[in-house]
């Protein structure tokens, strides 16, 4: 994002390319340079002024004054060919604007009107060396390249010095770049959720391939994850797909096989299939040039999908380790400072009264303490690029554990492909708040954790030896946003008392038209 200092240079050059130009102007007393520096002059301080307001729509681009001096430069260079000095300003102020793109882009512009209009104004009468012209655009042209390559290297030194000094710049830069996001978004035909784009990237593929089964994926990191498929989806049907997607991908190139395909589609999916029918026999190739084209726009909505998806993952990882240092340097400390307080007053009691009542308010700091700490723990854990959900979770009984001094045994059963982050991220929070619930609120002496992911579905159970269901506090959510996070990925969860003692929060997600596949791999681990 340009700065006020960029655009104090590219003004400072804008005021001597008009001196430089305005002294042999005023000179010659000739028409037609003066009206081109007087057009120069007036262009260049509306771009100040807007610019100086912050008021950026309004400010001409650097391609439309490219273009703009391109044509006084032809008008007036016949008069005064010291005009041509103000090619030097449009590169310029397009580096510090955009950045060196623009200012190629700017180049062209400004050289394209200069010689266009020119040679339509000037044509080749008598007089008209077009030779020494074309040699001083040319000049002037490279002159101001060269001053944007060197100015690039100050701007691009001047911003990291000032985001080194200012730890909000990367929060203002974020800011300017989410309202243009905002702006945008009135524009977008669909929203940016990945399954639904994904859903109709199969209606697409559908259309022009009949297909009894079908599936999106994604790759994340060294695997593929399912983000979308067919409702009808069988078990045996999506492990054919998930193979034919691997080895699409694997090659890089289409493959079929039997009556299964598989081919890329955009930059990052990976869409799979098969055909009606289960015989073995040799069938037409599907058309995949035509799919990718017909496939061409839902390609782009889903990669952007994406992007959006995992920039949303990193804000608010950011935001939460933000949180957690704010916590820990600040409330956490001034809590622990009481409770020095509270250990100096106590060391002289007045009586055995007030001696009860400091040990008691000192066993009250010390859980203060202690669930501010707890929480600083919740907001710093989150599942990494390359840890899988019941590692997280895992990590997470582990802390609680050492803290409570209460035994969490935690039973993982995972397969290698991943849930999509935004729900591994719900699957994991839900888990996090039920064993801090448990740790808290349960009294128990012991906690059982077991987590099954079979990506596209999976299943979390927190079983514990407490006192049971309670009646709800009037400040507890905890409940509340456990079922709002389920329901927000299409997740069941249950809630109930065990048998003996003690209560059972289970999770459970499901792929759409998935019954069989996870229940059957349910049923294999709880009988072990």
């Amino acid at each position: 994002m340009p700065t006020g200092q960029s655009f104090a240079v590219v003004a400072a050059a804008r005021l001597f390319a008009l001196l430089a130009i305005g002294a042999p102007s005023l000179w010659y007393h000739k028409p037609g340079a003066l009206f081109a520096l007087l057009t120069l002059a007036v262009l260049w301080l509306y771009q100040v002024a807007t610019v100086t307001k912050r008021d950026l729509e309004l400010t001409l681009t650097p391609a439309v004054e490219a273009a703009a001096v391109g044509v006084v430069c032809a008008l007036g260079m016949q008069d005064s060919p010291a005009i041509l000095a103000a090619l030097v300003v449009p590169p310029l102020y397009a580096t510090a604007a955009v950045g060196l793109r623009t200012m190629v882009r700017a180049v062209a512009f400004q050289l394209v009107s200069v010689v266009s209009i020119g040679l339509m104004w000037h044509g080749r009468g008598e007089g008209t060396d077009w030779a020494e012209w074309g040699v001083s655009i040319f000049t002037w042209s490279m002159a101001g390249v060269g001053l944007s390559l060197v100015a690039s290297v100050t701007f691009a030194s001047e911003q990291r010095w000032r985001a080194s000094l200012d730890p909000l710049s990367p929060y203002r830069d974020a800011q300017h770049l989410i309202k243009q996001l905002i702006e945008l978004s009135g524009n977008l035909s669909s929203g940016l959720d990945v399954s639904a784009i994904g859903g109709e990237m199969l209606g697409v593929v559908g259309d022009h391939i009949p297909s009894r089964a079908l599936a999106v994926y994604v790759p994340r990191g060294d695997a593929l994850t399912p983000v979308a498929s067919s409702a009808d989806l069988e078990p045996s049907d999506a492990d054919a797909c998930e193979k034919l997607a691997i080895d699409a991908w694997a090659r890089g190139e289409p493959v079929t096989a039997g009556q299964g395909f598989a081919f890329a589609a955009g930059d990052s999916a990976i869409v799979a299939g098969l055909r009606p029918g289960r015989d073995a026999i040799k069938v037409a190739e599907p058309p995949f040039e035509d799919l990718r084209t017909a496939l061409a726009p839902s390609a782009v909505k889903f990669d952007t999908a994406l992007l959006f998806s995992h920039f949303r993952d990193v804000a608010s990882a950011d935001e939460r380790q933000r949180l957690a240092r704010e916590m820990h340097d600040g409330v956490a400390q001034d809590i622990a400072s009481l409770g020095y307080l509270v250990d100096a007053l106590a060391a002289r009691p007045a009586d055995e009264q007030q001696a009860k009542q400091f040990a008691m308010l000192r066993e009250r700091v010390t859980k203060v303490v202690a669930e501010v700490r707890r929480s600083v723990m919740n907001l710093r854990t989150s599942i990494g690029e390359n840890e899988s959900l019941g590692a997280a979770i895992s990590a997470v009984a582990r802390h609680l554990s050492e803290a409570s001094a209460i035994p969490i045994r935690v039973r993982l059963d995972e397969q290698p492909a991943r849930l999509r982050p935004e729900i591994e991220a719900e699957l994991f929070r839900i888990a996090q708040e039920a064993l801090n619930n448990a740790v808290k609120h349960a009294r128990a002496t012991a906690i059982d954790v077991r987590c099954q992911v079979y990506a596209p579905e999976a299943r979390i159970t927190i079983a514990d030896d407490g006192v049971g269901m309670q009646g709800g506090r009037a400040d507890s959510h905890g409940l509340k946003i456990m079922r709002e996070r389920a329901k927000l990925i299409g997740a069941q969860l249950t809630v109930r008392d065990n048998a003996s003692r003690g209560l059972t929060v289970s999770v459970v997600l499901r792929a759409p038209g998935g019954h069989g596949h996870h229940q059957e791999q349910t049923q294999s681990l709880e009988t072990r």
